[in-house]
């Protein structure tokens, strides 16, 4: 496969997380045909500086990948604005981009898949986003990959043509919903993104990909995805900055290359069924909710002795 997308890895303070993250990434197919660009953030307080300092000098002694280029910022951008700057400068020259962060466990198929899908669908405008990872859907009929309208944050990827219509400004993306747009963004009421949004406007979250979804949603794009995750997210340990302790998202990662793509530009209206269902059912009975929050209560407070 020539002209591989660059891989762009976004890192922060957690060295056990980014070690993992990039020995998984190593043992990918294509990793030693892949350029790499590592981003690590500046410390944001004096307690952080020792944990990036950790990260820098792993990142900086990274193997297994046609190059290696870490990107160390001397101020704390902070997450959203460390992804939007980076994904920026590298689909600006490269014309496309892989997306990891540092807490993302890959198949040894997840470059593979990213790249042929970036290449299948390089020219179809409609088609703006390639996410990687997948919830655990009960239904185990759907097709290998199918389109879908929501974007995914853990492992994705997009080209330049896309990116250009990511709109950063939340007034600029609020003023054009109604209702029946909240609606059928929030899959019906299933996911709190428009919360999310209103989140953001009041300052109270700072997610560039729920603006990233917004924005793809407005233009009426799709993403692809798999059925089976080709990336687990291991932040949620209390360690990320948006993630919680919790074990709704795991996922047990594929260990086979995808090897089919959907040639009907629309969302898959099964997968969409059985992703609503999984949304609906997440958070479980209220008893298990309330365990839920308590054990949550319990480790911040815990965190914090």
């Amino acid at each position: 496969m020539q002209n591989l997308a660059p891989i762009a890895l976004f890192v922060y303070n957690r060295p056990e997380h980014t070690r993992r993250t990039l020995n998984y990434l190593q043992k990918n197919l294509l990793a030693d045909e892949s350029r790499l660009f590592i981003f690590s953030d500046g410390p944001k307080t004096e307690a952080d500086k020792a944990k990036v300092e950790q990260v820098r000098q792993l990142a900086g002694e990274v193997a297994g990948f046609k190059s290696v280029k870490l990107i160390e910022r001397n101020q704390n951008l902070g997450l959203a604005n460390s992804i939007i700057s980076g994904v920026t400068k590298l689909v600006n020259e490269y014309e496309k981009v892989i997306v990891f962060e540092d807490d993302l466990l890959s198949s040894p198929y997840t470059l593979q898949y990213f790249n042929e899908a970036l290449e299948r669908y390089a020219k179809e405008d409609k088609v703006m986003h390639i996410g990687a990872y997948m919830y655990d859907l009960p239904n185990k009929k759907l097709p290998e990959t199918f389109f879908y309208r929501a974007t995914t944050s853990w492992g994705w990827a997009t080209w330049a043509r896309a990116w250009k219509d990511f709109e950063p400004n939340i007034n600029q993306l609020i003023s054009k919903f109604d209702k029946a747009k909240i609606h059928q963004f929030s899959i019906e009421g299933n996911m709190n993104f428009w919360k999310q949004m209103e989140q953001f406007k009041s300052g109270r979250n700072n997610s560039w990909a729920i603006r990233w979804y917004a924005s793809v949603f407005l233009k009426n794009g799709l993403t692809l995805n798999p059925s089976h995750s080709l990336v687990h997210n291991i932040g949620h340990d209390g360690t990320g900055v948006h993630s919680n302790n919790e074990k709704t998202y795991y996922v047990q990662v594929a260990q086979k290359p995808v090897t089919t793509f959907p040639t009907d530009l629309k969302e898959n209206q099964q997968a969409y069924q059985a992703i609503k269902q999984f949304l609906s059912k997440r958070k479980g009975t209220i008893l298990q909710r309330g365990l839920r929050f308590v054990l949550q209560l319990r480790q911040k407070y815990l965190a914090q002795k």
